[in-house]
């Protein structure tokens, strides 16, 4: 008999998401064999012990995400991609975005307020000063937040009305890269699962409201047909270009156009007390369906890595244009 595929979840503070997801692969699917990751050093000459690897915590502990580097380029096919995953901010994820007609709000990358470590007034030569704020404020405008480039869960997210508010904020940023993003002042606000770069699930969402409620506390209709369409193809467009298997993307709708402000989500949400039950059992199911289809696969995609890395954007864009094309 042949050996299961190896489905291996690598998890942290997190319950609900992973202990739904490892039961329902081994209950709902022959064939494959998933659990929790095991580990403790790793030699570089030897074998992963998995097929397909879900990541759920690397961002917080470097030490995982060079296992799972080493992992993908053993053969592995890791969720998500751990080199793009090293290499993406929201700044430039911004820019690949509208590359790939999903419209997002204007944004501005700033220079550090304060020297990071290991660096001196010599190490910024190449920056003007005095930096101008003039041209910055004319080009975003107010209100807008001031945000880390690369952070997550609104760590150091300030919104911003005036200059004076932006000085206030940005003296705080401390060695954070920050950049300033145009806030949309919004009619609808959606935040939706990308799963597989195939799949997505559109919810709506209330950024305003405690944690808990964010999903519930929205208007209780249908989605338009046509918004949801739109959101889909948005979704889905984003995923690819970005070449994340699993990701949460944010719009806020402002005169009819949906703004993606916030989808740099490679480990997002799903905890059932904040999604609840529909989205919770939506996710689980798909996310299994698009790891179990990794894993059977008879050939792993070998990963993209830092020196082609916005080539391969550019070029998943273009065969996700040419895909969108084909199914319309």
């Amino acid at each position: 008999m042949a050996s299961a595929h190896q489905i291996g979840i690598l998890r942290g503070v997190e319950t609900t998401f992973p202990e739904a997801l490892v039961p329902h692969l081994n209950e709902e699917y022959d064939g494959v064999a998933a659990g929790y990751v095991s580990l403790d050093s790793v030699q570089a000459e030897g074998t992963p012990e998995y097929d397909v690897i879900l990541d759920r915590i690397s961002h917080e502990v470097p030490f995982y995400r060079s296992y799972l580097k080493w992992a993908a380029l053993k053969g592995t096919y890791v969720v998500n991609n751990p080199f793009w995953w090293s290499a993406d901010d929201k700044f430039i994820d911004n820019v690949i975005a509208e590359r790939a007609d999903v419209a997002v709000p204007r944004s501005a990358i700033l220079p550090h307020k304060e020297h990071p470590p290991n660096t001196s007034d010599e190490t910024f030569r190449n920056l003007d000063y005095p930096i101008n704020w003039d041209g910055v404020f004319e080009y975003i405008g107010f209100p807008a937040f001031l945000k880390p480039y690369d952070g997550g869960g609104w760590r150091g997210v300030t919104k911003v009305d005036n200059r004076g508010e932006f000085f206030a904020a940005y003296d705080q940023s401390g060695v954070d890269c920050m950049m300033l993003q145009e806030a949309i002042e919004y009619d609808e606000y959606y935040r939706c699962y990308g799963i597989g770069r195939t799949h997505a699930r559109i919810m709506r969402y209330n950024p305003a409201v405690p944690m808990h409620e964010r999903y519930s506390a929205v208007p209780d209709e249908p989605i338009p047909e046509e918004r949801r369409e739109k959101l889909t193809r948005d979704v889905l467009a984003i995923c690819r270009a970005l070449g994340y298997d699993m990701n949460t993307v944010e719009f806020a709708v402002r005169d009819d156009t949906p703004y993606a402000i916030d989808f740099m989500n490679p480990a997002p949400d799903a905890d059932y007390h904040s999604v609840g039950h529909a989205n919770f059992e939506w996710v689980v199911r798909v996310t299994a369906e698009m790891l179990v289809e990794k894993a059977k696969a008879e050939q792993q995609e070998l990963p993209e890595h830092a020196p082609a890395l916005l080539g391969a954007n550019y070029k998943r864009i273009e065969a996700a244009e040419e895909e969108q094309n084909d199914a319309s």
